[in-house]
């Protein structure tokens, strides 16, 4: 007799498969002959082998059923800070490779749905100089033909574009005008399908040549994408490289960028870079960038995400000042985002599902308060989330709450303290941040205390850019920074405090690595997450360093609503006031 409890388990996927097992047993075993009942107890005692050895494989993936555990740091191997030089202008998988008015640079990315996409892609030639002259949009159309067979496409899509400019009024600093950007919406397509697509301007003869993608699966519990990928903080370095590298071999359904994407802000508008822009240029009248980076990124990029969806929130290395204080302006335009599919006003806060999965993206770098709108906007999209369609509930932003690193310690305390009380509410699962160039993973905690039913917190700032490894830790002797240290005028207030309870209470740093803290470690990677149901995700952390199919951290996250859901207490709600 087999039972899930023998293997600790109430929704494991492999119970699923002991479950098929036992019931076509069952069946077979009806009426049947004292001989053929023998047969079968043999077959059946290879088969009980078999399932043991994959269930004992399988214990050996800790799950947080387990947990918390007890912090684990992996020691930081210098030789590991690898190529963190900058891809040059010169290096063939940045150059411009189209003519004239030809698609490049193109781009896949989700609406709220599984039937609906957006298509980008940019035409014509940048401009960079003091004498710039803006392409006019309107000159070229914006179209998609698409279909289910690769000839003919019998669907046709129009969209809208746009040029950006990137001007800065000081002496001797360029201007920069781009290409041509255009962005369709696909709509009326069915789940997990397989779409061939060109896009461009027919009128012309300046379509792309023959891409795919793959729709998200319908929402429900259990419906999920294969894998995710979830990398941060990437740029356009030789590290950079390794780590798409590595993420195209895990052939995932959808790319979470969580913010940090071009790194143009590291460079002068004359196209000299630094690891450290304000170390190396401190006396530049206005933080310049150098906007061609952003071309680059995108033609490098462009045989993953033409063909994988990518989903993108904004970082600080994305704000970009230019004249009449204009901010993020690249950002904006370069990507598309179903802010409007998901009833935001902004591209800097929005939602998606992909599956039975429900991600919500928010903008630590635009007002978050609680009477903001960006607030009010969260409190409807949770309230509205049907956690019978859509299990899981999973939040992404660039800065962490948790983060154990000297670098940025504390530095989202202000965010933290506005939002983490409502995300918690609602039962949110899993945390995605980047912005610290390391990697950690927490156990579940809430308002600084371990809790079941918190969030994992898991940071993946290790992308590759060309900016410093952190590496030293906030509770180590003499790393504890000063409070006033952690400040980010991007991001608003000033709220990092002491402790006011447990182990550091008193103290602005821990002594030791802190209990939410389960493992952390300064290598170069990305992330997979695989759901496997409405109850059990595993989490696979990668470092460019290891060979094919060797984890770096490996974790079962197992969502308990039974625990959690039914005891949590809404905080009052704002929705009369918005």
């Amino acid at each position: 007799k087999i039972h899930a409890s023998a293997y600790h388990i109430s929704d494991h996927p492999i119970k699923r498969k002991i479950d098929s097992f036992l019931h076509i047993l069952a069946i077979s075993l009806a009426g049947k002959s004292k001989m053929f009942l023998t047969m079968t107890f043999r077959w059946f005692l290879v088969f009980s082998v078999s399932i043991a050895v994959a269930a004992i494989d399988d214990d050996l993936i800790p799950s947080t059923l387990d947990g918390p555990f007890v912090p684990v740091t992996v020691p930081y191997d210098v030789s590991l800070r690898g190529n963190a030089v900058d891809l040059p202008d010169t290096d063939p998988r940045v150059r411009r490779c189209v003519e004239g008015f030809e698609p490049e640079q193109i781009s896949v990315s989700l609406s709220v749905n599984y039937d609906s996409v957006w298509i980008s892609w940019i035409t014509g030639e940048f401009q960079i100089g003091n004498n710039i002259k803006p392409l006019n949009p309107n000159t070229v159309a914006s179209v998609v033909r698409y279909g289910r067979s690769r000839v003919p496409l019998t669907d046709e899509a129009s969209g809208y574009s746009l040029v950006y400019n990137q001007l800065y009024p000081f002496e001797g600093l360029q201007n920069y005008t781009s290409g041509i950007i255009h962005h369709v919406r696909l709509t009326g397509l069915k789940p997990s399908t397989l779409y061939y697509y060109r896009c461009g301007d027919p009128s012309i003869s300046a379509m792309s040549g023959i891409y795919h993608f793959r729709t998200m699966p319908v929402s429900g519990p259990r419906s999920y994408p294969n894998r995710i990928a979830v990398v941060g903080d990437l740029g356009l370095t030789y590290n950079t490289t390794d780590t798409i590298h590595n993420l195209k071999s895990n052939k995932p359904d959808l790319v979470l960028l969580v913010g940090d994407v071009s790194y143009a802000n590291l460079y002068r508008t004359n196209g000299t870079g630094s690891d450290c822009y304000d170390c190396s240029f401190p006396e530049t009248p206005i933080h310049e960038t150098y906007q061609p980076r952003w071309d680059y990124w995108g033609r490098f990029m462009q045989s993953l995400i033409s063909r994988t969806p990518i989903m993108v929130i904004e970082g600080n290395h994305e704000i970009e000042e230019q004249a009449g204080k204009q901010s993020f302006v690249a950002y904006r335009s370069r990507f598309a985002f179903p802010s409007e599919e998901s009833k935001s006003s902004s591209p800097f806060y929005y939602s998606f599902n992909a599956g039975g999965i429900h991600f919500i993206m928010l903008g630590a770098y635009v007002d978050y308060s609680k009477s903001a709108k960006q607030y009010k906007w969260l409190e409807r999209d949770l309230a509205n989330v049907d956690r019978s369609m859509t299990p899981w509930l999973v939040a992404a932003w660039h800065p962490p709450w948790y983060n154990t690193y000297t670098a940025h310690y504390k530095e989202a305390e202000c965010m933290r303290l506005e939002m983490e009380e409502l995300l918690y509410s609602y039962g949110v699962d899993i945390v995605f941040n980047g912005h610290v160039h390391a990697y950690e993973r927490s156990n579940r905690v809430y308002n600084y205390t371990l809790d079941p039913c918190g969030p994992v917190h898991i940071t993946v700032g290790d992308g590759g850019n060309r900016e410093k490894m952190a590496i030293e830790h906030a509770d180590e002797a003499a790393n504890c920074p000063e409070p006033s240290s952690t400040h980010d005028e991007d991001m608003g207030g000033f709220c990092a405090t002491n402790f006011t309870s447990g182990p550091a209470a008193g103290k602005f740093c821990w002594d030791q690595q802190p209990d939410y803290s389960a493992f952390r470690e300064s290598s170069f990677g990305h992330g997979i997450l695989e759901v496997k149901n409405e109850t059990w995700a595993l989490w696979t952390w990668y470092r460019n360093q290891d060979s094919s199919g060797k984890v770096g951290d490996q974790v079962y996250i197992v969502r308990q609503p039974e625990l959690c859901l039914g005891s949590i207490k809404l905080p009052k709600s704002s929705f009369a006031d918005s």
